[in-house]
């Protein structure tokens, strides 16, 4: 770990990820250490327009967006970390490979997502992750994910 640990509030994050309302899925992220690893956070509240479906009466928040979450924080913290700000970059996914769940996440929820780097390097456009996400210290979901980071041409 490095002696400076970085951060991104959502103002940073929208200049480095395309995502924007109702899909960009993290408010801030901290703790990010370069391109190795980072937590990002999302305060989970009922406005989301995913539980109007999901469920009626029950929302849960879907697992699919849980994994989405760690994703972006992934992707702003190789932006933090290579200085990808206003880049335009885009990311893409590739695989998720052991993704389980372990809990509901629902309105009113904190989840923060606990990302570090197994494979890739700025300047790479492949990269593969480990996320888990977390309640209140309790385990909600993990995966391992690979990525692509697509760079407009100067």
């Amino acid at each position: 770990m490095s002696d400076t640990l970085q951060s991104a509030d959502i103002h940073l994050i929208q200049r480095i990820l395309p995502h924007r309302y109702p899909f960009l899925l993290v408010d801030k992220v901290v703790d990010i250490d370069g391109t190795s690893s980072a937590r990002g956070i999302k305060n989970v509240t009922m406005n989301e327009p995913h539980f109007q479906g999901h469920f009626p009466g029950a929302p849960v928040m879907p697992g699919v967006t849980i994994v989405e979450a760690m994703a972006q924080t992934a992707g702003v913290m190789i932006g933090v970390g290579a200085d990808m700000a206003d880049r335009d970059l885009l990311i893409y996914f590739m695989a998720i490979d052991g993704c389980k769940f372990r809990r509901k996440v629902v309105p009113g929820d904190v989840l923060e997502m606990h990302l570090t780097t197994l494979r890739g390097r700025p300047g790479g456009k492949v990269w593969k992750f480990g996320g888990k996400a977390t309640v209140e210290g309790e385990l909600a979901a993990e995966a391992e994910f690979s990525a692509m980071i697509d760079l407009p041409k100067d």
